[in-house]
């Protein structure tokens, strides 16, 4: 593949478009053109025999690379294509939508540049101002994040590629020095977080499986957090139990004593033969004991479901959607299925269910509006359907301020734990935040032995 242009651009960029949008014009050569004419700028390409040609108003001096945008949206008309996000692959198009409205754009120009540069149909536009309007409410600069990451689970799930090995896997021996490891780094961010006067507003322990610890480590885990952490700012404490067969009454009684008030309890999909399939343990009896006990408890709960999960037809998804009506529950989010490159899947190269996505969609808005839920968060994936994101629905006022900070990069984030990522922001511009990372490793055995070497790179992270 050759790209020729009369203007600079990022050819691993253009490329990863193509691979992901336009499959059919790989090794295809491309040639595209610029005008700057008036206060507007033509962009014309010419691939494979075929010909495209955008015209937009010149915001360049805001958007540096607006004729690359241009240009991958140009590529698709060419094709032909349309999809319901347009060429918008990015993680986080609430961010950049956000931009734009920050920039000073009025929400009728941003909504006319969602649709006729990037391509977005009018229903995925609608979903991102809603989404936005509710983040408005939330978002907080002033106050950061703290994530810590359990990196074990009793099975591993063959679509997950976080961070996370079996307890009784050859690293499961690792998880008493893991455990450990965990608590002094706790009391050495305490003593980070004193000095510097950081002030946590969500703190959300996720993984991995977090209920994999024992209730006795549960305990030690957060009563640490309790000596060591100022948690006077907190507004919300999540304990992502996920799974019904690694938690216990007696667990979910641990966390409430020490205030955690959110859990999560992930059905995925309520085909058990699809979850024996992906190596992933659920007694659905089990599953309502515990989600009883968590009502009983007074928790809010969510709830995560995955659409396109291997040999799910549309009816077993709206299968899943009805059995989700019997459950009182305050969050749901629903992830489309991605081909994430660190899970068994993808090595396997499984081929995606195929669902009728305008069926499945007025489905989920049926279920959402009679549980008085609206969408509050949402991100994508590159490699997901083509037509899917992941999009967390709530009762309003019972939004996830941490899912919020996450998704949108708005807030510092302080990451302990396996695979656990801190970040750092500052100002690049008045519109952007140059963001720092620090990755602690994600193998038990590293993080144990590199803890302490990451936190003097994270006490430099923050010092800057």
């Amino acid at each position: 593949m050759s790209i020729v242009t009369n203007f600079p651009l990022s050819e691993k960029s253009v490329e990863e478009f193509i691979r992901i949008l336009l499959p059919e014009g790989m090794d295809k050569n491309i040639v595209a053109k610029a005008k700057n004419i008036n206060n507007t700028i033509e962009i014309e390409v010419e691939i494979d025999g075929k010909k495209g040609i955008m015209i937009e108003e010149d915001f360049e001096h805001l958007v540096e690379d607006q004729k690359v945008i241009m240009l991958k949206g140009t590529l698709l008309k060419a094709y032909e294509k349309k999809y319901p996000w347009g060429s918008l692959i990015g993680v986080r198009p609430t961010k950049m939508t956000r931009r734009f409205l920050n920039m000073g754009f009025p929400k009728d120009r941003v909504k006319k540049l969602l649709k006729n540069m990037y391509l977005a149909t009018d229903e995925k536009i609608e979903l991102l101002m809603q989404v936005i309007e509710t983040e408005e409410k939330l978002l907080n600069k002033e106050r950061m994040n703290m994530y810590i990451g359990i990196p074990f689970c009793p099975s591993k799930c063959r679509y997950c590629s976080f961070a996370s090995y079996e307890i009784g896997s050859a690293l499961g021996r690792f998880y008493k020095s893991f455990v450990e490891t965990l608590l002094e780094e706790i009391k050495l961010v305490g003593e980070l977080s004193r000095e510097k006067d950081f002030k946590y507003e969500s703190l959300y322990i996720g993984g991995g499986t977090p209920s994999t610890l024992t209730v006795e480590d549960t305990e030690r885990v957060l009563k640490a957090i309790h000596e060591n952490i100022n948690l006077s700012n907190l507004k919300e404490f999540t304990f992502e139990a996920g799974r019904e067969d690694a938690i216990t009454r007696e667990k979910l009684e641990v966390l409430k004593k020490y205030g955690v008030d959110r859990v999560s309890l992930n059905p995925q999909t309520f085909k058990e033969k699809t979850l024996k399939d992906l190596n992933r343990i659920f007694n659905r009896e089990h599953f309502d004991k515990i989600y009883k006990d968590i009502k009983e408890l007074g928790f809010i709960l969510n709830m995560d479901i995955i659409l396109g999960l291997p040999g799910e037809s549309i009816e077993d998804i709206f299968n899943t959607l009805n059995e989700l009506k019997k459950y009182d529950i305050e969050n749901l989010t629903v992830h489309a299925l991605a081909k994430k490159k660190g899970s068994p899947l993808y090595r396997e190269n499984f081929v995606e269910s195929e669902v009728e996505r305008v069926l499945v969609e007025n489905k989920i808005k049926e279920l959402v509006f009679e549980k008085g839920m609206k969408p509050y968060y949402m991100y994508r994936q590159k490699n997901s359907l083509d037509w899917g994101e992941n999009v967390g629905y709530s009762i309003p006022g019972y939004e996830s301020r941490f899912n919020i900070e996450m998704i949108e990069e708005n807030q510092q984030t302080m990451g302990l734990g396996g695979g656990a990522i801190s970040k750092s922001m500052k100002k690049e511009s008045e519109y952007i935040d140059q963001i720092t990372r620090l990755v602690n490793p994600k193998d038990p055995a590293l993080y144990i032995a590199e803890m302490k070497m990451r936190h003097l790179k994270k006490i430099e992270l923050f010092s800057e």
